[in-house]
């Protein structure tokens, strides 16, 4: 097979001989840093470097992480933080912003199968990109698509199934996922329900 097939949605046989054994040395990468202790901070950076395709400063992925590729089709920018369980199937492309965060158990998920079960029994598979935008927070539980795109600032609800792209500026809940609302002034002066931030002891830089 052509490694472009990977990202550009083209159906494949992802039992490949060669394809299998190049995913297997990402794969021993990802074994490896979930074996790393809590303390080894600078051993986990060094490995997300390794095997991501691009990974910027500041990020921080609590072990276990789960990806089928290890990472190493995943773009992430700055500052992005992962809670236990991250499971992604790399298998296409997926992109990430800047201070981006995800809850436990967050399943980013690039590929599919078709419904025709004559190919399913194949083995066939497809994959299409996931783009999240910088900003975001996604809660315990969210899942995103195939070919999903997310703007910036956005907040996915715990459990919620992302089907189809999301604009900026939103928070979005359920299965399928739908826009609640708009982020607003309320959001800049409530961090929950009646609770209000206190702007002067966070700081002016913070605003």
């Amino acid at each position: 097979m052509k490694m472009e097939q990977l990202s550009n949605g083209d159906l494949y046989l992802p039992n490949d001989a060669a394809l299998m054994k190049e995913q297997m040395h990402w794969q021993d990468l990802q074994a490896k840093y979930n074996q790393t202790l809590p303390s080894e901070q600078s051993k986990r950076a060094a490995l997300l470097t390794e095997m991501f395709g691009q990974i910027g400063e500041g990020c921080y992925i609590e072990a276990p992480l789960h990806a089928n590729w290890g990472g190493h089709h995943c773009t992430f920018g700055k500052a992005i933080y992962a809670n236990y369980g991250l499971t992604m199937v790399d298998d296409g492309p997926i992109t990430v912003g800047d201070n981006t965060m995800f809850g436990p158990n967050v399943v980013l998920a690039t590929a599919g199968h078709p419904v025709e079960a004559s190919l399913r029994a194949q083995g066939y598979q497809y994959n299409l990109p996931i783009v999240i935008g910088k900003n975001c927070w996604f809660g315990a539980g969210a899942i995103v698509l195939p070919g999903v795109t997310i703007g910036d600032n956005v907040v996915v609800g715990a459990g919620a199934v992302v089907t189809h792209d999301l604009p900026s500026n939103v928070v979005a809940v359920g299965s399928p996922a739908k826009v609640l609302r708009q982020v607003n002034a309320y959001d800049h002066a409530f961090y929950y329900k009646d609770r209000r931030i206190d702007w002067d002891a966070i700081g002016e830089d913070a605003k």
